[in-house]
This record gives structure tokens, sequence and C-alpha cells, in this order.
């Protein structure tokens, strides 16, 4: 089956702001781009570059400029759409407008990251951004800021031990499964390459997440920038059919 389309285009904007998109425009203190740059060292899964840019015409000879691009939908700032791990998930193209602008609640995991590299988020994490910040709003997205976009220009960001095995942050599936039953959270969002943790053999989160028609955000940049709560995120994604 297809996979999410890759290079998604995010943005926030501090402010409590309503879900939903409308023609008044929304009351901002303020934009903050949540896009790593894509380039061909852009760190990924595999170890291997994903994107590939070949000029196709130049600006002198041609007249103008236009490239070429190959790549794999997973690298840079991606959706996770309920289609990757699925075999009836929707795809990037039929999540709906409703679905990409939503409340953003970050809570902030950075202390034990920086004690271990396999820290997961926790429902204990949850309920103490609840308790410090209040209820989960509707349809929200919950991202993970554990201090890895940091890390996105070197090796460090994949962590990879001598024998291969990645070592980064990640969700916990219990933390996800809580979020299932107890909140209507639609997406969930992570400054590292995947909602699972390095360490996972079995991509837990993926598997229970993505087939309840939820979605995923990966390699999300300057979460740090953000409050804990009151921001709003704007996720823009090519509409690349069965993607």
């Amino acid at each position: 089956s297809a996979v999410a389309a890759g290079a998604a285009a995010l943005g926030s904007v501090a402010a409590t702001a309503p879900a939903l998109a409308s023609a008044t425009p929304l009351p901002a203190t303020g934009w903050i781009d949540l896009t790593h740059e894509l380039h061909a060292g852009f760190p990924t899964f595999d170890g291997k570059q994903q994107f590939f840019m070949e000029p196709k015409y130049k600006i002198d000879g041609d007249g103008y400029n236009l490239n070429y691009w190959r790549l794999e939908e997973h690298c840079g700032t991606h959706i996770d759409a309920p289609l990757h791990f699925s075999a009836d998930g929707r795809s990037v193209s039929e999540l709906t407008v409703e679905d990409l602008v939503c409340p953003l609640v970050v809570i902030d995991i950075r202390a034990k990251a920086s004690e271990s590299a396999d820290a997961q988020l926790t429902p204990e994490d949850i309920e103490a951004w609840i308790a410090a910040n209040g209820d989960i709003p509707e349809n929200a997205c919950i991202a993970l800021l554990s201090g890895w976009g940091d890390k996105v220009d070197g090796e460090a960001f994949r962590n990879a031990d001598e024998k291969g095995g990645m070592h980064f942050p990640g969700f916990h599936v219990e933390a996800t499964n809580w979020l299932m039953e107890n909140s209507t959270a639609k997406a969930i969002a992570v400054d590292t390459l995947s909602l699972d943790y390095g360490q996972s053999g079995d991509f837990a989160v993926h598997y229970s997440w993505l087939p309840a028609g939820r979605y995923g955000i990966e390699c999300v940049a300057n979460l740090d920038r953000l409050p804990a709560s009151g921001a709003s995120i704007v996720v823009g994604a090519p509409k690349v059919r069965d993607g």
C-alpha cells in the first residue's frame, strides 16, 4: 500500500484560534514554520538518500530554471496517513481541511530525553500536561518535544549504534491508547524520525494509531519555539491520490 506524502508544509500560530479554517483570518501573535528544509543529505529512517534533485532546464541556455525531483514519501517533514499502516485507511489526499487545521498540544519530554535517547512519551506525561494546562482541546494534534530537532544536521538524529539500531524518543503505545480512549485527538507529531521510538521492533504506535483513522507527522521542526498550549497547527500536504 502507498504511504503518506512527503515534505509536508507545517505552520503554527500562537493564539487561541478556532480549529477549523474560515474566511476570517486567525487571530495570531506570530507564525512559526514547523518544516525542516529538505535536501539530499537529510537523515532518513534507513540511512540511505531518499531525496534527489536534478536540473532539467537552467536559466543560462534555457531561459528558466526547472528541476526534476525523485523522493521517497517519508523523507523530511511529512505526514503518516492512515493508509501507511492499514489496508483501507485514508490516503493523504483524503484528509480533509478540518483534519489539517487543529489546536496544538506540545508535551515537553526534553529532560528525560537528555538522560536517555530511548525515552518515550507516556500517559503520565499527558496527565502532567493536563494538570499544568487544563483539558486537551477537541480534535487536537499532540506533539512530542524531545529536542531532537537540534540534531537534524548530523548522525545524532538517527543515533545508530554499532549494530545499526537507532536510538531516539517517540510515543509509547500506552500514551496513544490513552489519547484514543480519553480524547478526540486527531493527530500526533514528533521531532524525530518516527512516531515510535527508535528501538521499537513492532511499530506498535503506527499499527494502533493510524488504522484508527488518525494521522501522524514526523520530523517536525521548531516545537521548542511554541507554548505548551494555545497554539494551532496548519498542516499542508501534497494532494497525491493514494499517497
